[in-house]
This record gives structure tokens, sequence and C-alpha cells, in this order.
């Protein structure tokens, strides 16, 4: 059969759905049917499934003419997908061709969630089409005979391959993927990938840097135009002194109408406790919704969760509160409209939160932006000019993570072993590996075998051993045993399993929250007030309560930080609006010509609503300029506060804060407290800082950064938290047996005794060197600082002493007093602080 009679039995079941192939489709069928390798870029929506099934069933079809008398043994493609929700959607969809076209091929799912009866089956054999996740991939590779599997297969498809690329499970599929080129000949390696950046990186990243794959590959990118309707909810009255607390729910009234006039309404929050408060907080003020609305968030069981997708995808629920569990790929057509709550942090998650609404090919997509607190609408006016040029953000890869390393080749040893230098040689394909030396790699064969040079003592690090013919293999049953249950472990925070007293499972819950509370405190799970029992056997017991008052979890993680992306964008639009505001001392935005002037410019209306912030802010202090870096000082009853205005995100403020606490510490005895946004961060002090004296020194220099940065914030410190979850991912560290974890703090005490001894007796351990590299490069963000850096030493530095706190300083002095106080104690204080500003 030629490809001519194959695209007609594909075109011919299109037309029976009423569809019509995308060019960018066709462009992928004829490329997988040459032999080619690629990477799919396509917005959420447009039909990728379907890019890439229908050429492995066509080629399937061509290969084997006498298909519909001879049914195929063994796994013919594998799907890897990120997330466990999608896997039943991909299967239904793959199902629906399969048996419509007449092609006899089983499709199976192999997820954490896949019962044990139906992994047996699929042990003895495993499903023509086969779809997974990393995770589940890596168990396959530690069973015996996995090359006897794997050798038929013509295909992997790594789907959301943004997702996975710039994270350790990224590096998980790199991995494998370099093992199953090397078993399967006929093998063609495709990636899905939705909003990214660099996306020739991320197909080098995918295939293998200077492979044969890489090389026999192309990029196609779908040219879908996507209309994004961007609408921000405005107060109708602004607050001139902004802050977080509320959550946004000072708008949850808005908020009622768009539901009601939908179909659907996902509404989309950034953090778990943020999803559990606004469910809280509609049906209280909304009770006629129950019954019409949902919540839907990573902790919630796997029961839940699906009734809740399967709604949604027939039109029964008027509404759900959701995390970004439901950002991915699951085909939810009838959704109408996406209500964005809070700053998403980075367009590519903003773009694909918004391809959820309109989820078809055509179809406009609609995205309502609530800002928790008035200064979120600047980035709401960034996203409006990012969603138009379509700039999103690239996903930076791992390089080096020997922690993931040391799991694999355990991994392989635990199933029929390995030779080091066959791996050494597919190892340095990868892009992850590329600069891997033979020292290295030899250092890591040693830990894997003797436990490194300080751990040669002990039996329990002594894993692998070596064969005579010079296989590395894993022979001890226990040792096989206790490394599959830890495979695929990436991030290693305690979870606990909460359950009724008597009756069913609700969700998970990490430790180090639950660990805060005791029998007879009240939080809010899964949209319920909940008394706790007790702990037992990493279970929380939980009865109803009635209470109203209770404590919402918090998860590890929850606080995001601006993209750089998104911190330039935003610094963007401020610079609009100081070019307008700032060229003259006053500007009377209360006389009609100057506002006439203000609303022919071409700000947005985001924009000009923060007008009157905007007036305040100048009246005392400015907007900064492109040009200018903005340090504002003023006295309070709290003491001497000293803010600064990089704009650049969370995490690099958290740096520079401190970076710029410790080299004043060099200058004058003085301590900080620190507090830090993503718009700038303050040092507090009890004692008045000499300005004048820090300008002078020129203390934002990029120079000497590092050994800086490794005195001010502690870096061993850091590292020691970091080194955990490496301690984890290697194996150094076993997290328990299922139904009976090892509790959190101790993990963390042996992970701590480890990393002691590596830094006191081995200093060259690459374990303890990949811990402080990841403390620099992923935590801090040196490379961002460096850059931020950069950019001040060519700014001009603006210094104002204010007499009181300003509209951009209040944000960073409410989150610092967040730390201390109760959310009641909170709210009080501050409105006791507004009351005093607004007088003035």
């Amino acid at each position: 059969m030629n490809n001519n009679e194959l695209f007609h039995i594909a075109d011919s079941w299109f037309k029976n759905q009423a569809w019509k192939p995308f060019p960018f489709q066709k462009q992928v069928w004829r490329a997988y049917l040459q032999g080619k390798n690629g990477l799919l870029n396509a917005p959420t929506g447009s039909g990728k499934t379907y890019a890439l099934w229908v050429p492995i069933v066509l080629d399937y079809i061509k290969n084997n003419p006498d298909y519909k008398c001879k049914p195929h043994k063994g796994v013919l493609a594998i799907w890897v997908t990120p997330l466990r929700a999608l896997s039943v959607e991909i299967k239904n969809s793959t199902e629906r061709f399969v048996d419509e076209i007449g092609v006899p091929l089983t499709v199976g799912i192999r997820t954490g969630d896949t019962s044990q009866k139906e992994r047996a089956a699929q042990n003895r054999s495993l499903p023509n089409l086969l779809i997974t996740t990393p995770e589940s991939l890596q168990l396959l590779l530690a069973s015996k005979g996995y090359d006897k599997k794997f050798r038929s297969l013509t295909s992997v498809v790594t789907d959301e391959w943004h997702e996975l690329l710039g994270s350790k499970r990224g590096i998980q599929m790199e991995l494998a993927l370099s093992r199953i080129k090397s078993i399967a000949p006929n093998l063609r390696i495709w990636g899905i990938s939705a909003t990214i950046g660099n996306l020739d990186q991320a197909r080098e990243v995918l295939l293998g840097t200077g492979s044969k794959a890489y090389e026999n590959s192309v990029l196609i990118k779908a040219k879908i135009k996507k209309k994004i309707t961007v609408k921000s909810i405005i107060p109708k009255k602004m607050e001139i002194f902004p802050w977080r607390g509320h959550l946004g729910l000072h708008l949850l009234e808005e908020v009622i109408p768009i539901i009601n006039k939908s179909k659907t309404t996902l509404l989309f929050t950034n953090t778990r406790s943020q999803c559990e408060i606004w469910y809280q907080k509609i049906l209280e003020k909304h009770p006629e919704l129950a019954g019409e609305m949902a919540m839907h968030h990573g902790s919630i069981n796997k029961k839940t969760r699906v009734w809740v997708e399967n709604a949604i995808r027939d039109a029964t629920l008027k509404a759900v509160v959701c995390t970004s569990s439901l950002d991915l790929g699951v085909d939810f057509a009838p959704v109408e409209t996406i209500i964005q709550i809070g700053g998403p942090k980075g367009v590519a998650r903003f773009i694909q939160r918004a391809g959820r609404s309109g989820h078809q090919p055509g179809k406009e997509s609609v995205i309502y932006f609530l800002p928790t607190h008035a200064m979120e609408l600047i980035e709401a006016s960034a996203l409006q000019q990012a969603v138009k040029a379509q700039k999103v953000e690239d996903r930076i890869p791992y390089l080096n993570s020997y922690d993931v390393l040391v799991q694999y080749l355990t991994t392989l040893a635990v199933s029929d072993g390995f030779y080091p230098e066959e791996i050494y040689q597919e190892l340095i394909t990868t892009f992850c590996y590329q600069s891997l030396t033979h020292d290295q790699f030899g250092w890591i064969l040693n830990f894997i075998t003797l436990g490194s040079q300080s751990l040669q003592a002990y039996d329990e690090f002594q894993k692998v051993e070596i064969e005579e013919d010079g296989r590395f293999k894993v022979n001890n049953r226990g040792v096989a045993m206790r490394h599959r249950l830890q495979i695929g472990t990436i991030v290693s925070d305690a979870v606990l399993t909460v359950k009724f007293l008597k009756g069913g499972y609700l969700g998970s819950i990490e430790e180090w929250f639950i660990s805060k509370l005791k029998p007879g405190d009240v939080f809010t799970f899964a949209g319920r007030n909940l008394e706790l029992f007790r702990i037992k056997n990493m279970q929380v017991l939980v009865k109803k309560s009635k209470q109203r008052a209770s404590v919402v979890p918090s998860w590890m993680g929850g606080r995001m930080s601006l993209s750089s992306e998104m911190s330039q964008l935003l610094r963007e639009e401020l610079y609009a609006v100081a070019e307008l505001l700032n060229d003259r001392e006053e500007y009377a935005l209360d006389k009609p010509d100057v506002l006439e002037k203000i609303n022919a410019k071409p700000l947005s209306r985001e924009l000009k609503s923060l007008m009157p912030i905007f007036k305040r802010q100048v009246k005392e202090s400015i907007v900064p300029a492109q040009s200018q870096l903005l340090i504002e000082t003023f006295k309070t009853r709290e003491g001497y506060h000293n803010v600064f205005y990089p704009f650049e995100g969370r995490f690099v403020h958290e740096a520079m804060g401190s970076l710029l606490a410790y080299r004043i510490s060099l200058l004058t005895p003085i301590t900080f407290s620190i507090a830090f946004n993503d718009y700038g961060f303050e040092l507090l002090s009890d004692q008045k800082l000499d300005m004048q004296q820090v300008l002078d020194n020129d203390l934002f220099s990029p120079q000497f950064l590092k050994s800086d940065l490794e005195k001010s914030l502690n870096a061993t410190e850091m590292a020691r938290r970091k080194f955990r979850d490496i301690a984890v991912i290697a194996g150094l560290v076993f997290t328990g047996y299922p139904n009976k974890l090892i509790k959190s703090k101790h993990l963390q005490s042996s992970s701590q005794l480890l990393f002691s001894v590596f830094k006191d007796y081995e200093p060259g351990n690459l374990l303890l060197q990949q811990a402080y590299t990841e403390t620099f490069e992923h935590q801090l963000e040196e490379g961002r600082l460096q850059i931020a850096l950069d950019r001040i030493s060519s700014q001009d530095i603006i210094w104002k002493a204010c007499t009181k706190p300003t509209p951009f300083s209040f944000p960073i002095i409410t989150d610092r007093l967040r730390e201390k106080l109760s959310s009641e104690k909170l709210a009080d204080r501050i409105k006791r602080m507004l009351i005093s500003l607004e007088k003035l």
C-alpha cells in the first residue's frame, strides 16, 4: 500500500467525524512515513493527538498487509504523558481511531494508577499501543528482558514535552530514549510541545545532541491562528495602597455573572490553598451553586478527579475551581470561559490556560484576569502584550544531573545488567550528559558498586556487583525491590493520605503542613472543614467539622516567581507609564485636560485604571523609567525601611536582598530583616542606613557575585536542604515501603549526616557538588541575578527619601507582616495602616 492509499484511509476517517485534517497534521504523517523523527509544535486543542497516532497506525498497516487476520504481538508504540490525568483521554482517542478503521491493535495504560492485576497481565504481554508516564517507563526498564519487549518498537511519542523539559523527569526521558534507541533498530522518536520559546533546543534535548535521530529529524509548526481575548476584571474602587491578603475575594461577586452566563467555567488558581479557599467562599455566598460546582487539584484522590474531568466533558458542571492540574491536554470541548485568579507569573502558563477555552481548532479563547491586588493589573497589561506577540518563555534543560544518572544505572543493573562502555556511548549522545567525562562516569560506577570513597565500609551502599564478564548487575533481591519502589522519585516531600475515621479516602497532604497541627485542630481540605483526629501509619484520620474557622493547607512550592520574560514585559509596561507621568514634577491627574492627554496615550485599559495609584506614587516618589532603579527610604514605628525596585521576580529579589545586606554589613555593623515580592525587596533595620554610602561603594556590582552570594545566604545550609532530594533520587536514602513511609524529619537527618560526611571527607563527591550547583542555578537563579545586576550597573539610581510608605512599597511591607500575624490580626493591622495613610 503506497502513501496516497494510506492517506485516503485517514482522510476518510476524518470525513466520517465531520473533520478536515490540518496541513500540519498531514505534514507530520508524511514525515513519519518517510522514517523521520521530529518535534511538533501546535497550540492546545488543535488535534495534536491524531497528528501522531494516525501515522503510527498507517505505518503498521503499510508494513503488515495481513494485519486484519494476523494480530500483532508485543508493543508497537509508546506514548509518554507527564500527567496520569491525560492517559484515559489519550486512550479513548486512540481506540476510537483503530476501532473505526478496523485495525486489531490493543491499547493499554500503565501508570501509578494501574491495578496490580493489570500490570501482571502487561508483564506477560504489553499492549500494542501503550500509554505511560516517565516514571512507569523507567519501571519497565527495570524489568527482566525489557530489551526483548522493546525490540519491535517503532515509535516513542513524548507528549507535552515543554512540561518535561527543564525538569528531572525530562532527564529520565532522555535516558530512557538513549537506551531504547540502541535496542529498537526501527525506532522513530517524536515530541509534542505547545507553548515554548526554545523549540530548536527542545528538539535537540529530545533526540540527543549530534545523534543520528537528531540528524534525521524535522521541526513542524502548526500555523494555526488562535485568537485569545484577555478581559481584566477591574475593581470599581481602586485601592491606593494595594495588598494581596484577600486573594482576590473582594471581586468574588464579579465572577458570579461570568459563571452564570457560561456553560462551564474553569477558575484557575496558582496554589492548592487558594483553590480550597475560593471553592469554600463561593459556596458560602452562593449555596445555589452546590452540586453545580467542583474543585480539582493534584492532592484530591483519583476517583474524584476523574469524576470532575468527566463532568466537565459532559457539561454537567457550571464551574470548577482548579490549579495547574487542568492545564494540560485533556479535551474539554464544552468549556466556554476561563478565569485566571492572580498573576500566572509566566506567559506560557497563561496562554496554556487560555487555550482550555474554545478548546477546538479555530475557536476563540476567552480568559478573564482577576487581580488579587491592584498591582497585578500591571501583569495583566503585560500579558495582553505577550499574547499579541506570542512571546513565551524558554525552558532551560538540566546538565549533569548525577543523581538521576545514579538512579538510571541502578535501574539497568536491577533488570538484566549493563556493560559500562556500551552505556557510556549512549549517555554522551544525550543533551544532559554530553560533557560527561570518563573520570566522572568512573566515579559514578564506583559509587554504585562501592558506595564512593567515604562510604566503602558500609555494605548497604554497595548495591551493584561486577560480574566476571564485566557486566554490572544487582543480584540482591532486597536491593532490587527497594530500588523498584523508589524509581521515579523526583520530588521527595513526604505525603500523607487524608482519610475519614469511618469512610472514604479524600486525598493527600504534605507532612510539613500536617505536622504543625494537633488533634482537635480544624483544617480545610477537598472543600470540607475537617477535624484532625490523629495521624497513624502515614494516614491523617479526620472527622467532619461544623466549625467555620479553619486552617487552609499550603503546599511546598506554592509561591511562584515571575519568569524572566514576564519581568521584562512588566518593566516595559511601567516604563510606558513613567514616560507619561515623570516628565513634570506635578501631574494634576484630576484636571480634565490632563486626563484627556492620558486617554489619548496608547496605554492599556488596565494601566489607565491604575492612574489613582500612579498619581499617589508620583506624589510620594516616582514611577521608575527605563534608565532608572528606584530606592525608597522611610521610617515607621517598625524601624527604618529601605525598599529597592528591580522588578525581577521574588527569587531574584530574595538573592539580591541577601547579597546587598551582606555587602552593607562589610561597610557598617547593621542587621536587617528582608522582605520581598515580585516587584522589589525591603531591608528593614532598627538603625538608619547611610544610603549615600551604599551608592558610593557600588554595592550592586556584579563582581565577586558567587563568593558574596555564598557568604550572604549561607549557601551551605541551602545546599544541605537541596541535598536531601538528591540523596533520595540517587538511592542514598530509602523513603520506605508503601503504607510505611519514613518520616520527613528522619529523611532530612539521614541526608544531613551524609552531606556532612561528604563535605568533611570527600569534597570532590559529585552529588555534593551537584547540591551546590542546583542551589545557585535553580534556586537562587544566579544567571538571572547576574543579568539584573549588569542592567542596574547601567542605570541611574534614584534614591527617594519618603515620609511614609508608598503604593509600591505597601505590598512588600504587608507580605512581611503576614509571616508574623494570623490572617485576622493582619487584616486589622492593615486596616489601621490604610486609615493612617489615607488621612495624609
